[in-house]
């Protein structure tokens, strides 16, 4: 399953069904959200409309013609059970971390910090995808009000997506822009450094279905 917000993964599942029957082997088939339901959350899609019910309707095909299922939380798990799955063909794989590499945090770096102008902080972080969901613009519209409480506060912002550039906008509309990094994208060795300049790590998902269930 190449992406949990793709259409084609569904797809890729039916035709993983094809190949199994034909040259007689097992079907394993990872879920890792529900595709119609990130669409929802992206904007791309309506609840409840046609592509919707299809796109669903082709999932329960695909999961009940695998072999087994696997899932990242106990919330996808319970929704597939609730669809009429065997609970026992559906096996949790949580999302990990390598702690040989997050094992130990790493020291902050002076020379970064000073690049992004942190001051003396806290500093605020979120590192990931820049999706609607997260929320971020909640985050960026808090700033005013925790500049007034913590003057010195600052909000970094690491990684990009199709919010970034109405993220940016506000963000420079904002009465506290002068408090707010963008950093964009950084290769995957370069993230411990980021982490190790942050505070309180904030993730202000917004409430959906699609949160809700992963």
């Amino acid at each position: 399953r190449p992406s949990a917000t793709a259409p084609a993964s569904v797809l890729c599942g039916k035709a993983a069904l094809i190949a199994g029957k034909r040259l007689g082997i097992p079907v394993v088939y990872e879920i890792r959200a529900f595709w119609e339901d990130a669409a929802v959350s992206n904007g791309t899609g309506s609840e409840g409309n046609l592509k919707y019910r299809l796109t669903r309707a082709l999932e329960n095909h695909v999961v009940a013609g695998a072999d087994a299922v696997v899932t990242i939380c106990q919330g996808l798990k319970d929704d597939l059970t609730a669809r009429g799955t065997d609970p026992a063909k559906i096996t949790l794989s949580p999302n990990g971390v390598d702690l040989a590499l997050f094992g130990e945090a790493a020291a902050p770096d002076p020379a970064l910090a000073a690049r992004l102008d942190l001051g003396r902080g806290p500093v605020i972080g979120f590192i990931g995808s820049f999706y609607d969901y997260e929320g971020l613009d909640d985050l960026i519209a808090a700033m005013p009000a925790l500049i007034r409480r913590v003057p010195d506060a600052r909000l970094l912002l690491v990684g990009g997506g199709p919010m970034e550039g109405a993220l940016r906008a506000q963000a420079e509309a904002s009465p506290a822009a002068g408090a707010i990094r963008f950093v964009g994208r950084v290769p995957h060795s370069e993230v411990e450094r980021y982490y190790a300049l942050i505070d309180v790590m904030a993730y202000p998902r917004k409430r959906s279905r699609l949160t809700d269930l992963v």
